[in-house]
């Protein structure tokens, strides 16, 4: 059987699975955010990272990728998505306005990794100290700002954390 797969977040820009079709999608009513932990990918057990999330916002869309699948790519993406996330069945538009149902990984904030919500300065400064298996949790952040920004996508939660942690990682060290 094949389903649609909503990726907003790395699934945008690490595409590590076989696919059938690719499209621009919106999913509405959920925004994109960085309150979800990563133990697995972008942090450690001890340190975790933080990653995108989706919580729901009325009025709002998230822009995404929507990519048609065939059943046996689940393996591979539930086991990518293990830490905290569960798949949901949401409506995403299409590109072209084709209202179709999609696979959502989501992770709530009753799973153990979600940290929740932060100030934009503490969100980046967290994602500057993280690193994992998958690499530095900035590069995570600023690989997924640079994928919207080339989609044409205005996410100003994603691009005010890039601006910080860029802006941050340009700064010059000062010695005593």
């Amino acid at each position: 059987m094949r389903h649609w797969v909503f990726g907003y977040g790395s699934l945008i820009w690490r595409v590590d699975f076989p696919y059938l079709e690719r499209r621009r999608a919106t999913l509405r009513g959920w925004a994109r955010r960085f309150w979800q932990g990563s133990h697995d990918h972008r942090g450690t057990p001890e340190a975790p990272g933080r990653v995108v999330t989706l919580i729901p916002k009325p009025n709002a869309a998230c822009a995404g990728m929507a990519y048609r699948v065939d059943d046996a790519v689940f393996a591979h993406l539930d086991h990518r998505e293990k830490n905290g996330y569960m798949r949901m069945t949401l409506d995403i538009v299409l590109c072209g306005a084709e209202r179709v149902p999609s696979v959502v990984y989501v992770a709530d904030e009753g799973n153990p990794a979600f940290l929740g919500p932060a100030t934009l300065d503490a969100i980046a400064g967290h994602i500057l100290r993280s690193s994992g298996p998958s690499g530095r949790n900035a590069d995570y952040l600023l690989e997924l700002d640079a994928a919207l920004r080339e989609m044409g996508v205005q996410d100003d939660h994603v691009r005010d954390l890039a601006r910080r942690v860029s802006l941050r990682c340009a700064a010059p060290s000062v010695s005593r």
